[in-house]
């Protein structure tokens, strides 16, 4: 092995220390002190709960762990938005699980919580997945109601998707574990099962403070809404059990009679290993994130048997287009090739820049996989499009549009990996969290913003000096260069992939060997959900 790559291996062996350090903190929730107090109330923790339901030994998928990571700091926190979420097998049927964490504020539910929940449906909608829901919470966070409450992708949101994907079949199954409370009261309930552990479950739209309060009446808790009353007196759940364990049991007994689905019929063969050494990925990805690199190397250690067909191999060679499998699935695969490539032209191209040949190339190749009902899987190191009047005289908006178009209306399912840059209108066309991936994952290698670290300081530290200047006042090199270093660390924490999974821009932060499960669960999800929908790209610029 060379220098170089001893280098790169040492850098990401760096990075994936961080990332683990921030998986094992994020997996305490609110603390071990706190995680001893639902012990002695008879209680599992959200992650126990979801470990004893799950088949054991069989892979999992969590999704927005590092929600709200760094957020909500003047409120004590909100790790992982108080909820957990796991693609995982139960009964060896393939469903999404979400259980709230009482360890962090009860399990109240702060902006990202409501974000996180709605994020977990979607993946329900989209994959036409059964979906779990484990239920213990305080309900909204009122310090921060306005921000939760009323709009369109708040709160309530949950409830009208619970009405939807109950009309379209998708099994909802809930467990009341802990505290259910007002409007949260309803998600359970407008599940097609919902059951309740008692002396510890409770659900009622207002607690008994609020009760005497409203309209003076003077009852507790457990009379008002606790597992007896529900289950022999309203009828609003349907059992009670008397442990979180037979209540999880219940839960197991059900998916395993639940019915066979029909599927969306993507093509897989047994699955086989990379021919080259996965762990090479540490190394032959570069530390430097402007030095130039060949994608294939990537590439080959991610697919099956190190094997790729490329599409259009000598034309736009900035955008490597091929299929694949990846764990047996078959795939139709959208890289940026970051060396530097010659067209037949004699020109120069800089790798991770989409030029009008490679953007018309991966228009035609989406097509294609649409044509043949083959999953998409964009890998994203890619710094923008080509700018200057060479190529806006080329047509690069008509091409870059034409791409966008593509990808936008496409029928299958797109899968998004960002390895390292995800700059400005590439990560658009290379199909951004804004462009619905089915699912999206980062490298701890990424960054995702509008352009550059280094591009963005010096044009917004262009911007302050001339509105200082403007107001009169004047500024010294020495000022300058240290109003440069303060835009260029705050840039730089926002290009962290930290702060795009706190925000779930991305759905988590994976070790590159992770690669292949996330995509491979991400296509069996999938599956689940036939293409009814006809693909259309409209008006298309040629």
């Amino acid at each position: 092995m060379d220098i170089a790559f001893n280098q790169n291996e040492d850098q990401i062996k760096q990075l994936l220390f961080k990332l683990q350090h921030k998986s094992e903190v994020v997996s305490l929730g609110g603390g071990k002190s706190r995680i001893a107090k639902e012990h002695e109330k008879g209680k599992l923790t959200a992650r126990e709960r979801i470990q004893y339901l799950l088949d054991e030994g069989k892979e999992f998928l969590e999704v927005g762990a590092f929600a709200a990571d760094g957020m909500y700091e003047e409120e004590g926190g909100c790790p992982s938005a108080g909820v957990v979420s796991i693609i995982g097998y139960v009964q060896d049927r393939l469903c999404i699980v979400v259980a709230n964490d009482a360890t962090v504020k009860a399990g109240a539910w702060f902006p990202m919580t409501a974000k996180k929940n709605l994020r977990a449906q979607e993946i329900a909608l989209e994959n036409r997945l059964p979906i779990i829901y484990l239920v213990d919470s305080a309900g909204v966070y009122l310090p921060m109601q306005n921000e939760i409450f009323p709009d369109k992708e708040h709160f309530g949101r949950q409830f009208r998707n619970n009405a939807k994907m109950s009309a379209l079949g998708i099994i909802q199954v809930a467990a009341i574990m802990g505290s259910c409370v007002a409007g949260g009261a309803y998600l359970p309930i407008m599940s097609d099962e919902a059951m309740i552990v008692d002396k510890t479950g409770s659900i009622f739209l207002a607690g008994s403070y609020l009760v005497r309060a409203a309209i003076g009446e003077v009852v507790d808790n457990e009379t008002l809404g606790g597992a007896t009353t529900h289950c022999e007196i309203s009828g609003v759940t349907d059992n009670k059990y008397d442990s979180d364990q037979e209540c999880l049991d219940a839960i197991k007994n059900i998916f395993n009679k639940i019915g066979h689905f029909e599927k969306a019929g993507f093509d897989r063969k047994e699955s086989q290993k990379p021919a080259l050494d996965e762990k090479e990925l540490y190394g032959v990805f570069p530390a430097d994130r402007v030095k130039p690199y060949d994608m294939l190397d990537i590439l080959k250690r991610l697919v099956d048997n190190s094997e790729l067909d490329e599409y259009k191999k000598d034309y736009g060679k900035t955008l490597i287009c091929a299929t694949a499998r990846i764990d047996g699935w078959a795939v139709g695969i959208v890289a940026n090739q970051r060396k530097i490539v010659k067209n037949k032209k004699g020109e120069m191209q800089m790798g991770g820049v989409i030029y009008s040949d490679s953007a018309d190339k991966a228009a035609r190749f989406i097509m294609n996989c649409n044509q043949r009902r083959i999953p998409l899987v964009f890998v994203q190191d890619v710094s923008g499009f080509m700018v200057g009047s060479k190529a806006e005289h080329g047509g690069i908006i008509k091409d870059g549009a034409k791409m966008v178009n593509a990808m936008a209306n496409s029928v299958v399912p797109k899968f998004t990996i960002i390895v390292g840059n995800s700059y400005g209108a590439g990560n658009y066309a290379m199909c951004g969290k804004a462009y619905d991936p089915r699912l999206i994952y980062s490298w701890p290698t990424a960054q995702m913003a509008v352009m550059s670290g280094a591009s963005a300081a010096k044009t917004l530290l262009q911007i302050k000096v001339a509105s200082l200047k403007k107001s009169g006042q004047e500024i010294t090199p020495e000022a300058e260069q240290k109003l440069l270093q303060e835009i260029t660390d705050k840039y730089n924490e926002e290009l962290s992939p930290y702060y795009a999974a706190s925000r779930l821009w991305v759905d988590g932060v994976i070790d590159p060997l992770e690669t292949r499960k996330v995509i491979s669960m991400g296509i069996e999800a999938a599956n689940h959900a036939p293409i009814t929908e006809r693909f259309n790209v409209g008006v298309i610029q040629t």
